[in-house]
């Protein structure tokens, strides 16, 4: 497990980087770059229809479409987090604080 969690995280590292580096990019060159330049509504709207079409497949009980669309919607979600100057690594320290959190508690701990 310990090897799955580096890997992991080195990967969400990678990926960070490389949208970092896509976001400065000529936005006729990277699709990222060109979701950036459309501006914030143009990332959330993505994040909207991967979202829709993540539901379908579950849906659709499709277990390949549903590693696909969760994939997309974790990329367009990485890039939003890029919109507002945030990794990947603040989203991992916020899910380790909530370790050994119960669901219900940490809700209700927003909540206040």
């Amino acid at each position: 497990m310990a090897d799955l969690e580096k890997e992991s995280g080195d990967l969400l590292e990678r990926l960070t980087q490389v949208l970092h580096e896509r976001k400065q990019a000529d936005p006729q060159q990277s699709y990222v770059a060109k979701l950036h330049h459309k501006g914030q509504d143009a990332i959330l709207k993505k994040i909207g229809e991967e979202s829709c079409e993540l539901v379908m497949a579950s849906k659709d009980q499709d277990p390949a479409k549903v590693v696909a669309e969760t994939a997309d919607l974790w990329f367009h979600s990485l890039v939003l987090l890029g919109w507002h100057g945030l990794q990947a690594r603040d989203v991992l320290a916020e899910l380790d604080r909530r370790m050994g959190l119960s669901g219900l508690v940490e809700k209700a701990n927003r909540e206040k």
